[in-house]
């Protein structure tokens, strides 16, 4: 059984390689297969997963949760999605991403199907810690096929534009999550999102590429001609687990400064995703419409950011940490704003929403970029993962921390601005650290 499991993830074979008009007609063709799908799959695992914090006051009503414990949920999926990511990184590296994505969506399907049809506690703990986990299956196979099928001189580039479908997808799932639980009741923004899910899990199959030799291509770094010819073997050369692991990870001091930074840009990205709408709710006096909308504004409006930034950094020669650094400083005159803007004046508090999402993302995006960056691309999926299980950690402190600081008299909402004031902070002083770090060659 382990042995049919294990050839259904193998990697395709290495094809014939292609006449020289094939491999130009063709080699663009499916570099846009590749970026598409992957850009359309990852955004369908965000509706399965920032469904649950545009409902989760609606859900903590009618089953008499408090903050703290959906803040539980919140947190115990955010560090099974950084765990998943981690594990599901370095095994992608070795599978065929078509199936291995693919898979995922069905599983993180079939999840929030049971997630939406439970009705106590320790099955919602559960289920949305295993939802996270198998969330971990969407971002390692497409930093694998971008890693395989786009050169490091353009990577910045590629990643800004693929990287919004982080936006997209955050922000299409406030919205559907919204109307679907208009609509059926908070158990829709579950069901809903999980049909879409299967549906996009057959589209991967249909469109997904493995890497260029499988399709009869040359490597990219051959098609591009941006290394020596000595290093294009070395860059085709599969790893051992000591040098993926321990050379190209935990070895690596680079890579671990920007995983620490990670932990409070997390920190800050999640606070308003987690809890914005449930903020806005309750003390800017949002509908659960307006809570949705809070969600789909702090998403888009990363998008042009995020492009700007990556390309930026790919001209500043890859520094990727100092583009970073300079993104996090308005972000936290923003949240000043949001805390001090009264009631009343929604459409100012979306502005400030705005602002955070116009530069919080591009950080999320090259800190990702930069653990690529410092690794061989036969090492992407754990690389990436490994900055984004500590990225993940973040994240489950503010859930669980911030939810109870919520609800907790001596603190309340305005404890929660004043902590995230403070990992805006740190993130800014760790960023600097990175200002001068480019890509390894």
């Amino acid at each position: 059984m382990l042995r049919k499991v294990a050839a259904f993830f193998k990697p395709a074979p290495h094809a014939p390689r292609l006449p020289d008009g094939e491999v130009k007609r063709l080699y663009p063709r499916y570099r846009w297969s590749v970026l598409e799908s992957t850009f359309i799959g990852y955004a369908l695992f965000y509706i399965t997963r920032n469904n649950l914090a545009v409902v989760a006051k609606d859900m903590g009503s009618a089953l008499h949760y408090d903050y703290s414990m959906v803040g539980d949920i919140l947190s115990v999926s955010a560090i099974a999605y950084g765990l998943g990511k981690f594990l599901m990184g370095a095994l992608s590296d070795r599978s065929n991403p078509r199936r291995f994505m693919a898979l995922g969506l069905i599983l993180t399907a079939a999840v929030n199907f049971a997630f939406g049809g439970a009705r106590n506690y320790p099955a919602h703990l559960f289920l949305w810690a295993l939802n996270g986990f198998v969330q971990g299956m969407g971002w390692p196979p497409c930093g694998r096929s971008l890693g395989h099928w786009f050169s490091v001189g353009e990577r910045g580039t590629v990643f800004s534009v693929w990287n919004i479908a982080h936006n997209v997808g955050g922000g299409i799932a406030g919205v559907i999550a919204a109307w679907a639980a208009g609509r059926w009741g908070w158990t829709g923004a579950f069901t809903v999102p999980g049909v879409i899910a299967l549906i996009s899990a057959g589209y991967l199959l249909l469109r997904l590429r493995d890497t260029p030799q499988s399709e009869g291509l040359p490597p990219i770094e051959e098609y591009r001609n941006d290394y020596p010819a000595e290093a294009k073997e070395d860059h085709e050369r599969e790893l051992t687990a000591r040098e993926l692991f321990v050379d190209n990870i935990l070895a690596n001091k680079k890579l671990w400064l920007f995983a620490m930074a990670n932990i409070f840009v997390y920190v800050v990205r999640y606070s308003m995703l987690d809890w914005g709408p449930t903020y806005l709710r309750d003390v800017k006096h949002a509908t659960l419409a307006g809570g949705g909308i809070g969600v789909f504004v702090l998403e888009f409006s990363g998008i042009p950011s995020t492009i700007l930034m990556g390309w930026l950094s790919d001209r500043l020669g890859g520094r990727r940490g100092m583009v970073s650094m300079l993104c996090m400083i308005p972000i936290f005159f923003a949240f000043v704003g949001l805390r001090l803007n009264p009631a009343g004046n929604l459409y100012l508090d979306m502005v400030f929403l705005g602002v955070i999402g116009f530069f919080v993302y591009p950080p999320v995006m090259l800190l990702g970029v930069a653990a690529l960056d410092m690794t061989s691309k036969k090492a992407v999926g754990a690389a990436a993962g490994f900055v984004g299980l500590w990225g993940y950690i973040g994240r489950t402190a503010q859930a669980k921390g911030l939810g109870w600081m919520a609800q907790n008299p001596a603190y309340g909402w305005d404890g929660v601005m004043y902590t995230i004031y403070g990992a805006t902070i740190v993130s800014i002083l760790l960023l600097a650290c990175t200002w001068k770090i480019r890509p390894r060659g």
